[in-house]
C-alpha cells in the first residue's frame, strides 16, 4: 500500500476545544430559544387583545431590554453565528445529512432575514430611546407594509425551526426523549402557530379601528437607514471570509492526500486532515453515524485492517467512547480518526439496506438505551402435552394461551415483544418511568397467572394436567429499537437485562416455581420480599451475580387489583 509522507496534521478540533465550543454553542442556542419562546408568547397574546400584547411587552422588556439581558442576547447572537461559521470551517467536506444541512442553512440565513426587524426596533431604541409599541409595529407590518410583515413572519418561523432542530439533535440521544417526543413536537408546532394567529388578530383589530391606537411616529433618526446595509455587509463578509479561509486551507492539503481503503475494492482519496467518516461521505460510501459525526455514539466505528501503526493516537474523547464499549486495539471512531497515512478499514456496523433505511427513519430505528422491565414466561411441560394431541388442537391451545398472555400484558401497560415457541417476551417502560415499569411487569405476572387459572377451568376436560407456567422478571437498561430484516423488522430490545430475565425464567423451571423476581425489579416496584427465599444467580457472560427472590406460587403475592394500585 502506498503511503503519503508528512507530519501528522494537528487535530483541528481537539476534544477539549470541541467540548468547549459545543457547550458554548448549546448555551447560546438555548438563550436564543428562550428569547424566541418569550417573543412568540407575547405575540400570541394578540388573540386576547392589543392591550394584552402591550402588557406582556412590559414584562418582555424587563427581561430582555435591561443591560444584562441585552448583553446576553446580542452576545449569544454573535457567538452562535461565529461558532456556526467555525463549525462549517472545520468541516473537511460539505456533504452531510439533510437535517444537519437544513439546520446550518437556516442558521446562516437568519441574520439576513432579521436585520430589517432588528434595525427598526432594537437599534432605534438603542440610538434614540424611542420604543415602538405593538400598535405601531403591527400597523407598519400588517397594514402599511404587509410584504415586509410576511417576510418577518417567515424569518421568525425559520428561526424557530433552526432552534427546534438544534434541540432535537441535543435531546435525541437522551433515554427519556421517546417518551417526551410527542409533547415536545406538539409544543414546537403550537408556539409559532399561536404567535402568528395572535399577530394576525392584532393586525385585524388595528386595521378596523386605526384611530383608537394613535398615529404612527415619524422616523426618529437619520442613522437607521444606513444601519441595515452595514449589518448586511458585516454578516455577509464573515461568511465570505470563512469560505475564503476554507479555500486557502484546502490548497496545500489537496497536495497531501491520504487513501482510505474499504471492502469491495472501494477507495476514498482525500486531503490530509479528513476523518474516515468525512472520507466515506466525500466518496459516497454509506457509513452509519447516528449522532451525525459528533463523537457522541460509536455507530461509525471501524476496524483498521492495515496501516494502524503510523496513525495518530485517539483523542481523549475518542478514547473514552472506545473504552465504554470495550473496543479492541484496532477499533477507531470514524468521525474522530483522521489518518495521516494510507489506511485500510472496514465499518463494524453494516450499512446494508435495512441499516440505511433505519438511519433514514431515525428515532427508535437507530436504537436507544432505556431503563425497562422485562417479563419472560413459558409453559411447563407443554412439549409432552403437544405430543398427545393433534397439531391443529395444539395450535388452538397455543393461540388461546397467547391471547390470554397478550391481553394480560397489554392491560398492565406492557408490550409483547415476541412469541418464542410457547414462551413470551414482554417489555414494560417504553413510555413509563422505571418504577412504573417494574410495577406494570409485576401486575402482568399476576394477570397471567389469573388468566391461566381461568384457561385451566375452561378447558379442564381437555387437559390431563392443568397448564403450568414459569416466569422471570428483571429490570435494568437495554437497547430498544427496530431490529430485523424486511417484513421481519419489529421493535425489540437487546442487552444484559434481557439475558438476565431469560435466565431467571429458566431458574423458575429448574426450581419448579411460578416466578423468580430480581432484586432490581423488586426494589423499583417497592416490594418487600424479605420473607421469601433469596438466591444468588450466576448469569453466563455477566461478571456480577444477580440477587433474586423465589416465588413458588404467584397467587400468594396478592390479587391483580391490589398490585394494580401501584401502576
Amino acid at each position: 500500500m502506498t503511503s503519503v509522507r508528512g507530519k501528522p496534521a494537528p487535530d483541528p478540533g481537539g476534544s477539549e476545544i470541541h467540548l468547549q465550543t459545543r457547550e458554548i454553542r448549546l448555551f447560546t442556542g438555548l438563550v436564543l430559544g428562550a428569547f424566541l419562546l418569550t417573543h412568540f408568547s407575547n405575540h400570541a397574546l394578540g388573540l386576547v387583545s392589543v392591550e394584552a400584547m402591550e402588557a406582556g411587552r412590559a414584562w418582555f422588556n424587563r427581561l430582555w431590554r435591561n443591560p444584562a439581558g441585552t448583553v446576553l442576547l446580542y452576545g449569544s447572537v454573535l457567538a452562535h453565528f461565529l461558532l456556526a461559521l467555525l463549525a462549517l470551517y472545520r468541516r473537511r467536506t460539505l456533504r452531510m445529512p439533510w437535517r444537519e444541512a437544513a439546520q446550518l442553512i437556516l442558521g446562516l440565513s437568519l441574520p439576513f432575514l432579521l436585520i430589517g426587524h432588528v434595525v427598526g426596533t432594537r437599534i432605534e431604541w438603542a440610538l434614540t430611546g424611542h420604543d415602538s409599541g405593538y400598535p405601531e409595529v403591527v400597523r407598519n407590518l400588517w397594514v402599511l407594509n404587509p410584504g415586509i410583515g410576511a417576510r418577518q413572519a417567515v424569518a421568525l418561523v425559520i428561526a424557530w425551526l433552526h432552534g427546534c432542530l438544534g434541540v432535537y439533535f441535543w435531546l435525541r440521544p437522551k433515554s427519556w426523549f421517546p417518551r417526551a417526543a410527542l409533547l415536545l413536537y406538539t409544543g414546537a408546532v403550537l408556539v409559532p402557530v399561536l404567535a402568528l394567529l395572535g399577530f394576525a388578530e392584532a393586525g385585524r383589530e388595528i386595521a378596523e379601528a386605526p384611530a383608537r391606537f394613535g398615529t404612527p411616529a415619524p422616523p426618529s433618526s437619520d442613522i437607521l437607514p444606513a444601519a441595515g446595509p452595514v449589518l448586511y455587509a458585516a454578516f455577509g463578509g464573515l461568511i465570505a471570509a470563512m469560505l475564503a479561509a476554507r479555500f486557502i486551507r484546502s490548497v496545500p492539503l489537496w497536495s497531501r492526500r491520504v487513501r482510505v481503503y474499504y471492502p469491495n475494492d472501494q477507495v476514498a482519496t482525500v486531503p490530509l486532515g479528513f476523518s474516515v467518516l468525512e472520507a466515506s461521505r466525500s466518496a459516497g460510501i454509506p457509513h452509519l453515524s447516528v449522532c451525525g459525526g459528533r463523537g457522541r455514539c460509536s455507530t461509525c466505528r471501524v476496524r483498521v485492517l492495515d496501516g494502524h501503526q503510523r496513525q495518530p493516537p485517539p483523542t481523549p474523547q475518542e478514547r473514552g467512547t472506545l473504552a465504554r464499549i470495550k473496543a479492541g486495539p484496532n477499533v477507531r471512531l470514524a468521525c474522530q480518526f483522521r489518518p495521516t497515512h494510507d489506511v485500510s478499514v472496514v465499518p463494524i456496523l453494516s450499512t446494508g439496506r435495512n441499516g440505511v433505511t433505519a438511519l433514514v427513519r431515525g428515532g427508535r430505528a437507530q436504537g436507544q438505551e432505556q431503563d425497562i422491565a422485562v417479563l419472560f414466561c413459558d409453559l411447563r411441560g407443554f412439549t409432552s402435552l403437544a405430543e398427545r394431541r393433534l397439531p391443529f388442537d395444539t395450535v388452538f391451545i397455543l393461540n388461546r394461551y397467547f391471547e390470554s398472555v397478550g391481553q394480560a400484558v397489554e392491560d398492565a401497560g406492557g408490550y409483547i415483544d415476541k412469541f418464542i415457541g410457547d414462551g413470551v417476551l414482554a417489555l414494560f417502560g417504553l413510555k413509563a418511568s422505571p418504577q412504573q415499569a417494574a410495577r406494570q411487569a409485576l401486575d402482568a405476572a399476576l394477570r397471567i397467572k389469573a388468566a391461566l387459572v381461568h384457561l385451566n377451568e375452561e378447558y379442564a376436560s381437555e387437559f390431563e394436567h392443568p397448564l403450568r407456567i414459569a416466569m422471570g422478571l428483571h429490570a435494568g437498561p437495554a437497547i430498544v429499537g427496530q431490529m430485523g430484516y424486511g417484513q421481519a423488522t419489529s421493535l425489540t430490545a437487546v442487552g444484559d437485562t434481557i439475558n438476565a430475565a431469560s435466565r431467571l425464567e429458566g431458574l423458575a423451571k429448574e426450581l419448579d416455581v411460578e416466578l423468580v423476581i430480581s432484586e432490581d425489579l423488586a426494589t423499583r416496584a417497592g416490594l418487600d420480599l424479605s420473607d421469601r427465599d433469596r438466591r444468588i444467580v450466576q448469569i453466563r457472560g455477566r461478571a456480577a451475580p444477580l440477587g433474586s427472590w423465589i416465588i413458588p406460587e404467584v397467587d400468594g403475592m396478592g390479587t391483580v387489583t391490589e398490585t394494580s394500585k401501584f401502576v
